[in-house]
């Protein structure tokens, strides 16, 4: 069975990845129990906690923080103020937890460490989605994402206001430059792969000569245009002429995704969105006592 795709932030299937994932998280962070908390607390005490955001960013996450807490302590109550996709500012109240105080303890920072992430990664593609306003690009992940993490990542990125490429190696062909190394050239590649219909078709290129053989190819829906200089990857999508689709890739940055878009390409795949994001600042306060969230 193939994993859940990140099909929409509310869907069954998203929502069954992400439980996965958070038991996982959730059992490599407690292992034999929260002995810190076992020892400083009563586990009958009630408690409540608030988290809040420290800095403007886009939020994503809460689905994720919310099923950890109650994946933790299912008699935790979890309100979310701020849905993912929204803007936080520094000291808006993202969500609030009451319940028993020792659970609140124990789940405090996985769901942080979700939260954050992936916060992080829907502000970091927000930036890019911006940026290329008034273009036809489309700005798209790669799949350099945490191992074990490729849902959320993803789920982060939508959030973001970007697409998803493809999420495994199993649901799309993309012939990259070692794939048409070993078949022996991109004509050779391609035509291995010749009646998968209903499947993207993508090829990596680095030259105007491979973009003039894979448009010899038939069968194929994308040209991946990799390291291409902005001035040559202008002239690769003048060849192609909108008979498949052209997506940019390599070394994309803040500074020139921008002038990638001017370009005219359909894509443009960003693996920072992923790999190199920053984590948004966001805190959990707990306060002891009797509460509703």
């Amino acid at each position: 069975m193939s994993p859940a795709r990140p099909d929409g932030q509310g869907s069954s299937a998203a929502a069954e990845g992400l439980a996965a994932i958070v038991a996982g998280a959730l059992a490599e962070d407690i292992g034999s129990g929260d002995i810190t908390t076992i020892l400083t607390t009563d586990p009958e005490t009630p408690g409540r906690a608030v988290i809040r955001s420290n800095q403007e960013g886009v939020l994503a996450g809460a689905l994720a923080a919310c099923i950890v807490f109650t994946t933790a302590d299912p008699s935790l109550e979890v309100v979310s103020s701020i849905m993912d996709g929204a803007r936080v500012a520094a000291g808006d109240t993202i969500m609030r937890i009451a319940g028993r105080g020792t659970s609140i303890l124990t789940a405090e920072r996985t769901a942080l460490n979700f939260l954050q992430r992936m916060s992080g990664i829907a502000t970091l593609t927000a930036e890019f989605v911006r940026l290329v306003e008034g273009t036809r690009a489309k700005i798209t992940d790669t799949r350099k994402t945490a191992p074990g993490l490729r849902l959320t990542d993803k789920l982060a990125v939508r959030a973001g206001g970007g697409v998803n490429h493809r999420f495994g190696l199993y649901d799309m062909i993309l012939i990259k430059d070692n794939h048409i190394a070993a078949a022996g050239g991109i004509t050779a590649a391609v035509a291995r792969c010749a009646g998968r219909t209903g499947m993207t078709v993508e090829v990596e290129t680095k030259t105007p000569d491979q973009v003039a053989e894979a448009l010899r190819c038939p069968g194929i829906t994308r040209i991946m245009l990799d390291n291409f200089t902005v001035d040559s990857m202008r002239e690769a999508v003048r060849m192609i002429g909108g008979r498949v689709e052209v997506e940019a890739s390599g070394n994309v940055s803040l500074a020139n995704v921008r002038a990638i878009a001017g370009t005219g390409v359909d894509f443009i795949s960003v693996g920072a969105l992923t790999h190199s994001a920053p984590a948004l600042d966001l805190s959990l306060d707990y306060v002891s006592g009797p509460s509703r969230p």
